[in-house]
């Protein structure tokens, strides 16, 4: 029965080489990466005979992308649209199917990676603010901040900092010129954000403590944030050895929206439950793997 459905969840798919062999995934350092980054380790793990070394909480994309470039990583969860600007250099694509259609046929070719079939949500970059502040300044577009700009300290971590489909981009698309620019880490942006040490800051759509705050995501009226779709890459010569891992990973295509994504996040930054414990809680329920 285990051959006839190997994709069905409980079902180990046999490797295509010895039991011991050993897959390291990766993942970026926030809350997001460590639950996908878990999610992939669980499944593999569970529903093939390989054995998972997990690095989750690596860096930001050029660490994680050249650990995985350089076959220090198998595996982890990438965004089209970082693929896209970050990684390759190419100018936005906002249809979100072309965008991914580039990535997966340009990545194989030039880094010898494989793009698998998105997880279903689109995690792009956002402003946000207080509900106050949009009050204050009647905010509701992007376009709504430039009469205020110089009132406004912004709150970034420094990847966004220095992406070109980040700050940089920002600013001269919306003709932008921010009080002050303040980097810090990823986790401490919402505290500032609360606290009013920042007035602004980018934040993820996926981010549940945008819920937790009840903060106000400004549109983005000049659409100039890619579509950043989530989906597994792989190193082409690890699925060509292993092509299990492909199959198993399949399975997440279309499993995770917006809301369910926020969700597993605001169990691990507002309940402050382990990712790892979240990750496998998601898959038993939603038949991925056996409990």
């Amino acid at each position: 029965m285990c051959i006839v459905l190997a994709v069905m969840a409980g079902c180990s798919i046999p490797s295509s080489s010895k039991a011991s062999d050993t897959v390291t995934v990766l993942g970026k350092d926030f809350t997001e990466q460590d639950i996908l980054a878990n999610i992939v380790s669980i499944m593999i793990a569970k529903n093939t005979d390989l054995k998972v070394n997990t690095k989750a909480f690596l860096g930001g994309t050029d660490v994680v992308f050249k650990a995985l470039n350089s076959g220090d990583g198998d595996v982890y969860v990438e965004y089209t649209g970082t693929g896209l600007v970050n990684i390759m250099g190419e100018e936005v694509i906002t249809d979100p199917d072309k965008a991914y259609e580039k990535v997966k046929e340009e990545f194989p070719k030039k880094y010898n990676i494989e793009w698998l079939k998105p997880i279903g949500f689109n995690n792009t970059y956002a402003i946000a603010v207080q509900a106050e502040t949009a009050q204050k300044y009647n905010l509701k577009t992007v376009s709504d901040l430039k009469a205020h700009a110089g009132d406004i300290v912004f709150g970034t971590e420094q990847e966004f900092l220095e992406r070109d489909d980040g700050l940089k981009g920002l600013l001269k698309t919306y003709d932008l010129s921010f009080k002050d620019v303040k980097a810090m880490a990823v986790g401490l942006k919402y505290q500032a954000l609360t606290s009013g040490k920042v007035n602004a800051m980018d934040a993820f759509t996926t981010d549940g403590l945008l819920i937790k705050n009840q903060l106000v995501l400004l549109e983005d009226d000049k659409h100039f944030f890619p579509p950043y779709y989530a989906a597994p890459i792989v190193r082409s010569d690890t699925l060509k050895k292993h092509p299990e891992i492909g199959q198993v990973l399949n399975q997440l295509a279309g499993k995770i929206d917006e809301k369910a994504m926020a969700e597993l996040n605001a169990k691990v930054d507002e309940e402050k439950r382990k990712a790892k414990d979240v990750a496998e809680e998601w898959l038993t329920t939603n038949g991925l793997i056996k409990s």
